[in-house]
């Protein structure tokens, strides 16, 4: 996304009922509201879309895998040896004589127990959280498809283009800049034309709609300003 100059006026936010706050300042955070026509969607689809996508954590999953075949095979392999008549590997000689003479209270047993508490901790946080953040659960529809269970997901930055490309369609809208996240869409907007109020209002419905059109599992909230550019 573009980004935008430093702001000559205040920020504006979308107006709220009842008039301006003290100080003239507008100030509101939305939320995406319904239109006409979204009434087949019910709060049930939603709410059995809105899981969000498990990773397959590859990567991760892989190295822990190789990392303990090798050093499993390679114990293994030692204790044969001794079963045949040969010596231990210096490594476990001096790994058990360590293990054996040195004090719980030591330095290096406190940094190699801190270690691996640090790694399993790591790996249970990997396997209990589903990652992709970068992609939005979609709303499913009513039924099967062709005997398949749809889950679909958009990208957050396939998101911000869409609703950017709205921001930018508002008459007097310069340059605008969206951030989306899982719970909230965040617009900043340039208008070098029109006033302010006005340029919100229509960026606030504009965005709300296009929102609504993406067809998320959970509608994000929706937070609008407006500044002029900054005057050369």
């Amino acid at each position: 996304m573009s980004g935008t100059e430093p702001e000559s006026g205040p920020l504006r936010t979308p107006p709220q009922p009842g008039g301006l706050p003290p100080g003239g300042e507008l100030s509101a955070a939305g939320t995406a509201h319904p239109q006409p026509g979204a009434a087949a969607t019910s709060v049930g689809d939603a709410d059995r879309g809105a899981h969000r996508f498990w990773s397959g954590r590859r990567v991760p999953a892989g190295i822990t895998a190789l990392l303990a075949a090798a050093g499993t095979g390679l114990l293994l392999y030692d204790v044969a040896a001794v079963r045949a008549g040969r010596p231990a590997m210096r490594w476990r000689r001096t790994l058990a004589t360590e293990l054996a003479t040195r004090p719980l209270d030591d330095t290096w047993m406190i940094v190699g127990a801190t270690g691996a508490m640090l790694l399993g901790l790591w790996l249970v946080v990997l396997a209990v959280t589903p990652g992709l953040r970068s992609l939005l659960p979609m709303r499913r529809p009513g039924g099967v498809q062709g005997g398949v269970d749809v889950h679909a997901g958009l990208a957050r930055s396939a998101a911000a283009l869409v609703l950017r490309d709205r921001a930018m369609r508002v008459p007097g809208v310069q340059a605008a800049r969206i951030d989306v996240k899982r719970r909230r869409v965040t617009a900043r907007a340039q208008a070098h034309f029109r006033d302010l109020d006005e340029v919100l209002a229509d960026l606030d419905t504009a965005l709300t709609d296009g929102i609504r059109r993406l067809g998320l599992a959970k509608q994000p909230k929706v937070s609008v300003r407006v500044r002029r550019p900054r005057k050369r």
